[in-house]
């Protein structure tokens, strides 16, 4: 089981206890948004959820919403209580858990931004992108962890940029002008990076780990930015930066 989801969902379930609602009827529903529900149509048709690999789940918790992808998707309602309690041992179970965690912390006015863009949004957000790199991090070698390729593109054109992805479809191609690379190469891309800049799908994936410690370290003590809604509640929760301007 990842450590760092492990650790997340302590402090969750803490601030839950002292917000009262761990043990209330709290509306909690996840379920697999279509493409159009997701993002609309932000053009290409290289991204992950226009390919179906990956869906986006929803919960709601009261009127506020929270989102996680996964490749392992499906329906689910429970108690937010009952969500706590679920063995974070497969990627199902640990999309359920962080798609509440983002509503619910919503919900308590500890998070924000926990909805994906849509239409141009995905584009709108690359293109700030390589601005917010300069004014944070300088002119860092970045290695970019997940395929994204509005931002891959826009990166690209300012950085050296290493990609690396889980998709077999991906490895070993040229996407957006950059190889995308495997597995095999992760260890000495990340050693490589001076910035590492990591979809928040690791944290659903249980794939965290290898980027960050519990403390906000970069294992390999390169800084690492976050982008996408996945990570939101946990990245506010943890104090990790996160770059998803576009989301609501």
């Amino acid at each position: 089981m990842s450590e760092i989801l492990a650790a997340v969902r302590d402090r969750a379930v803490e601030i839950w206890k002292k917000e009262d609602i761990l043990g209330q009827s709290v509306r909690v529903v996840t379920g697999p948004l279509s493409v159009e529900q997701a993002i609309g149509d932000p053009g290409g048709g290289d991204f992950p959820i226009q390919k179906g690999k990956e869906k986006l789940m929803e919960a709601g918790v009261g009127d506020a919403r929270g989102q996680a992808f996964t490749d392992d998707f499906g329906t689910h309602s429970a108690t937010l209580g009952e969500i706590a309690q679920l063995p974070l041992d497969s990627n199902f179970n640990r999309a359920v858990f962080v798609a509440a965690f983002n509503a619910a912390m919503r919900s308590i006015g500890q998070s924000e931004n926990t909805v994906h863009c849509r239409d141009n949004g995905p584009h709108d957000c690359a293109a700030q992108l390589p601005d917010y790199i300069r004014k944070t991090y300088g002119k860092p070698r970045i290695t970019h962890v997940g395929f994204q390729p509005a931002m891959i593109e826009s990166v690209g054109r300012e950085f050296e940029l290493r990609v690396l992805d889980l998709d077999p479809d991906n490895i070993g191609q040229t996407r957006r002008g950059v190889l995308v690379e495997g597995p095999e190469a992760a260890a000495e891309a990340i050693e490589w990076a001076e910035l590492l800049m990591v979809t928040g799908t690791t944290l659903a994936n249980a794939t965290i780990d290898n980027f960050i410690d519990a403390e906000g370290r970069g294992v390999t003590g390169a800084p690492v930015l976050f982008y996408g809604t996945t990570i939101a509640a946990a990245c506010d929760l943890m104090g990790w930066d996160r770059f998803c301007p576009m989301s609501s």
